[in-house]
């Protein structure tokens, strides 16, 4: 009975991000390996606050973060830890950093310390902003790097802003550098900006949420140019590695850092003998979910060699649809193609564009989503699913209808 009342009840109001022909956002595919991992994950019902509530949970988490780092092709000094999401992963990471700047926050808060400053670039993702809400940094504080044509960070404009700050009194803290961000996957100039940071003594926060995982892909290993000035990374398994919502990868190279902000001398019941690590000092949670566990079954199920099949073939259907989007003159591409992401608007105008947006969204044929770029509004279509093939990304050029 329950079954049927979510069948008639909540199936229906359903956005359907496992299909195939899902483009809006970045896709979050589930795979039969990470439902069983959630199957079994909800069965145990673990709570790996410390060590000993669940050592496996610990342990696994650790050998399955390791095993995706070198997968990946990062640097083997880093620690890793799963969350839920980049935007607590950033929210951690900027945490890390404020500590590192030297506002005591953590024993005396925020009256009378130093103005922080982040920088991002204008295409970041909003987690940044609200990461410096949360840390009470505020909206004011948050520089918005002007981008280049390719939408990308520029390195001399960060450095003018902080030879700014620093001229005004202000406290550089952090800046956020994204290597895909969600408006067009497009890569901000790492080893420039990371030379940036080490030269000022500022943390390196690298958003890698999206196009992280295509660097398993020798030929995207360029994505990591620059990653060792990186003092934090974020990465989603749960975007383009196949690992059901939630799973988010928090590396740093400094966790003691991050420990520093987040652990406390634990009452009595959580004091415990054991020299082990327990993921409770590295953040807010002290119940912490079994998420290695569904990733772990992703990586052993897959294998690298298939999981990179799959992106490579991604990346060519959206190559493919670039071109085909190319040949036609009611058509412009708005933004260079870098991995799965093609953004493209109507030359007939914002109200045309948005317009298809909304009957393709409404046919039930796909979903896309929107983003504006120098004041234009565009259509997004972001490939990601693990089941898409050609056929459905057709369809967005179907909607189109004949070429004029």
């Amino acid at each position: 009975e329950l079954f049927a009342d979510f069948r008639e009840s909540i199936l229906p109001g359903i956005t359907h991000w496992n299909h195939p022909a899902f483009f809006a956002y970045f896709a979050i595919t589930g795979s039969q390996a990470g439902v069983l991992g959630e199957l079994l994950s909800g069965a145990l019902n673990l709570n790996g606050m410390l060590w000993r509530t669940s050592p496996a949970l610990t342990e696994l988490e650790t050998v399955a973060l390791a095993w995706l780092r070198d997968a990946l092709g990062l640097p083997d000094n880093l620690f890793g830890i799963i969350n839920d999401t980049a935007s607590m992963n950033s929210f951690y990471g900027l945490a890390a950093a404020r500590q590192a700047a030297g506002a005591d926050v953590r024993t005396k808060g925020l009256s009378g310390g130093p103005v922080l400053r982040v920088y991002c670039s204008e295409h970041a993702h909003s987690s940044i902003d609200k990461a410096a809400i949360g840390l009470g940094i505020g909206l004011d504080n948050v520089v918005h790097i002007q981008s280049d044509d390719a939408y990308r960070m520029r390195p001399d404009a960060l450095e003018a802003a902080i030879a700014r700050d620093r001229a005004a009194g202000l406290r550089p803290c952090a800046i956020s550098a994204t290597l895909g961000t969600t408006s067009t996957g497009s890569v901000d100039p790492l080893p420039a900006i990371g030379a940036i940071a080490q030269r000022e003594g500022i943390w390196l926060h690298v958003d890698a949420a999206y196009a992280g995982p295509a660097a398993l892909c020798p030929e995207y290993r360029w994505l990591w140019d620059g990653i060792g000035y990186a003092d934090s990374i974020v990465t989603n398994p749960h975007k383009w590695l196949f690992t059901p919502v939630d799973c988010a990868v928090l590396y740093t190279k400094r966790p003691d850092v991050l420990r520093e902000a987040f652990s406390l001398l634990p009452p009595a019941y959580l004091t415990t003998s054991e020299s082990a690590i327990n993921y409770m000092d590295y953040g807010l949670q002290l119940g912490r979910r079994f998420r290695a566990l569904k990733l772990w079954l992703v990586l052993e199920h897959y294998g690298l060699e298939h999981l990179r099949e799959v992106i490579r073939g991604h990346i060519g259907l959206a190559r493919r649809l670039e071109e085909e989007l190319g040949k036609r003159d009611d058509v412009e591409l708005m933004a260079p193609r870098t991995f799965g992401v093609v953004v493209f608007a109507l030359k007939a105008g914002d109200a045309a564009t948005e317009a298809l947006l909304q009957r393709i969204n409404a046919s039930g044929a796909a979903f896309v989503s929107n983003t504006k770029l120098k004041g234009r509004y565009c259509l997004r279509v972001a490939i990601g699913n693990g089941a898409t093939e050609w056929r459905h990304v057709e369809r967005i050029l179907d909607s189109l209808g004949a070429g004029q």
